[in-house]
This record gives C-alpha cells, structure tokens and sequence, in this order.
C-alpha cells in the first residue's frame, strides 16, 4: 500500500523504525537498548517517537504512565515509498536508467550479469503468462 502523504525520515526516526519493525512493539527503553553505541539520551528516543506518531509512522496503547509503541506503516510500505522517491528524484523515474547506472557503477561481472538477465527473462515470462 503506498501512502500519498508518507514523509522521508530523518536517520534518527528510520533507526528508531527499524527497532520497530524487527521488535513488532516496544516501550522507549526497548527502542533504546536496540540502538547501537553511543545509544541517545532516553528523552531523545522518546522525543523521536512522538515525531513519528505525529507522522503517523507509529501509534502506541497506554498503560498506565506506559506507553508500548508499535508501527503503523510497514517496512516494505516505506521501503517501496523511499525507493520509488529516490528513483524518481536520480532516475527521472526510470528503472532502466537506474540499472545502466547499477550496472556500470558497480562493475558486474558476466556471472552477475547473466544472473540478472536470467531474472528479468523470468519476470517477462511471469508477465506473458498473465496477459
């Protein structure tokens, strides 16, 4: 599900998402002993999780003074958001331009390449078959 008025993260609320998505649900001081060292002061994972429930990235149930934070936007629903931002921002929205790039850049060998043509033969014969 794309969301249309899904925002970028800051590095610090992505940190703080995938906390959440690998744990499902958390209180702060879980959040916090999941982040790697040198771990921010308690306040400022508490502060970062009410941006994002403001985002509405997360939400949380109470008990009592607790609050047990959980996400309410998936990780591949982000994931698919921030990539198609970024191939839209560097590749004008082509998938094509984004593999040339890839390709060149990081210099695949032949195995690598055949690999990834044995890929996409695969997904144009899944496309035949649905049409």
């Amino acid at each position: 599900m794309y969301v249309c008025n899904m925002k970028t993260l800051t590095k610090a609320e992505e940190q703080v998402m995938h906390v959440l998505w690998n744990l499902g649900k958390a209180l702060v001081h879980d959040i916090l002993d999941k982040l790697p060292e040198p771990r921010p002061a308690y306040n400022t994972v508490s502060t970062v999780v009410r941006v994002l429930e403001k985002k509405g990235f997360v939400d949380h149930k109470a008990y009592g003074n607790t609050y047990e934070y959980f996400p309410l936007i998936s990780k591949e629903e982000y994931t698919k958001f921030h990539f198609g931002e970024f191939l839209e921002k560097y590749f004008n929205n082509s998938f094509s331009q984004l593999a040339s790039f890839f390709t060149r850049e990081n210099k695949l060998t032949m195995r690598e390449l055949e690999e990834l043509m044995k890929e996409v033969r695969k997904e144009i014969k899944d496309k035949e078959e649905e049409v």
